[in-house]
C-alpha cells in the first residue's frame, strides 16, 4: 500500500516527504548531543516541517519557482547540519533512541538517509523548469518578436552615444539566443551616421548570430521613431520590446503583447502591455 501511494504522489509532494525524512533525523541527532530546551528546538523543526506537508505548497512547473528554491534553500540547511552532526563525537542515550520518530531510519542507516539527499537532488532538477522553457512560456508559445537594442539589449540608451561606441550587456545574451530558438526574432533601432556597422560588430563579437536564429539581415535601421514603429506594424509580431512608452500606447492596438522595458518602473499602459526595470527580470534572470 506504501508504494502505491508513493507512485502517485506529485514531485512537490515527495520533495516535503523527503524534507521531512531529513529534518526528522538531524532532530534525532542533535536530540543526543544537546540539553533539553535545544532539543526542544530542533523537534519543533521537525514538526513544523510536518505540518508543511498539510499545508500543500501551491507549486506549478513554471510560475512558482522561488517556492521550490526557498524549500531547497532549507533542504541544504538540513543536509549540511546533518553532515556536521555525522562528524561530531558520542554516543546516543536510550532516552533518545525512545524518541526516534517514526518516518526516520536507524541512526545505523546512514548510506539510507545518503539516498534520501540524492533523491531530493533529483526531483528538485526535475521540477525546476529551464530556461527556455520559462522563455516559450512567457512568450505564450509566440513565434515571431521584434526588440529595440538601444536600452534593452545594448547600454547605450540614445542615438548619439551610439555613435561612440555599441556594448551589449551580457546578461542579455542567452536571453536572445534562448528567444531566437523558438521565434523568429527582429532586433531595430534608429541610428545616426554609420552606427550600423558598431552595432553589428558589437552583437557579433557577443555571440548573438552563432545559434543560426538571428541573422544580420534581421537587424533593422532607420533614422526616426515613426520608422521604427513602421518597422513592427509591417513585420506583425507576436511581441515587441521597447523602451518608448509612446510607441507602447501607439501600438497596443495592433500587436497582440508588449514588453516596455524601464529602469524606473514604468506604469502599465494596457492590458496587453507588460513592463518589466529588464528583459533579463522578465524571463526570471535577474
Amino acid at each position: 500500500m506504501a508504494e502505491s501511494s508513493s507512485s502517485s504522489s506529485s514531485p512537490t509532494e515527495e520533495i516535503v516527504r523527503l524534507i521531512k525524512r531529513l529534518s526528522g533525523y538531524v532532530a534525532f541527532k542533535m536530540s543526543s548531543l544537546f540539553s533539553t530546551p535545544i532539543r526542544n528546538l530542533v523537534l519543533s523543526l521537525s514538526l513544523s516541517l510536518s505540518l508543511s506537508r498539510s499545508l500543500h505548497f501551491p507549486f506549478t512547473l513554471y510560475t512558482d519557482s522561488r517556492s521550490v528554491g526557498a524549500i531547497a534553500g532549507l533542504a541544504i540547511a538540513v543536509i549540511f547540519t546533518w553532515r556536521a552532526i555525522r562528524t561530531q563525537p558520542g554516543t546516543e542515550s536510550s532516552s533518545a533512541a525512545a524518541s526516534i520518530p517514526p518516518d526516520v531510519s536507524s541512526p545505523h542507516e546512514d548510506n539510507g538517509v545518503q539516498d534520501v539527499v540524492d533523491q531530493f537532488f533529483r526531483l528538485e532538477k526535475y521540477h525546476s523548469p529551464t530556461l527556455g522553457q520559462i522563455v516559450r512560456q512567457r512568450l505564450s508559445e509566440g513565434r515571431k518578436v521584434t526588440c529595440r537594442l538601444l536600452g534593452v539589449i545594448l547600454e547605450e540608451s540614445s542615438p548619439e552615444e551610439l555613435q561612440k561606441q555599441a556594448t551589449v550587456r551580457p546578461s542579455v545574451v542567452e536571453v536572445l539566443l534562448e528567444i531566437t530558438k523558438c521565434c523568429d526574432l527582429y532586433l531595430m533601432e534608429r541610428v545616426l551616421d554609420d552606427s550600423e556597422a558598431r552595432v553589428l560588430q558589437a552583437l557579433e563579437t557577443a555571440g548573438v548570430f552563432t545559434s543560426g536564429g538571428l541573422v544580420k539581415d534581421k537587424v533593422l535601421f532607420c533614422s526616426t521613431e515613426v520608422g521604427r514603429t513602421s518597422f513592427v506594424r509591417q513585420l506583425e509580431p507576436d511581441w515587441h520590446i521597447d523602451t518608448n512608452p509612446e510607441i507602447s500606447t501607439q501600438l497596443a492596438r495592433f500587436i497582440k503583447f508588449q514588453l516596455q522595458v524601464s529602469a524606473a518602473k514604468p506604469e502599465r499602459t494596457a492590458p496587453n502591455v507588460f513592463t518589466s526595470q529588464s528583459i533579463e527580470q522578465f524571463f526570471g534572470c535577474a
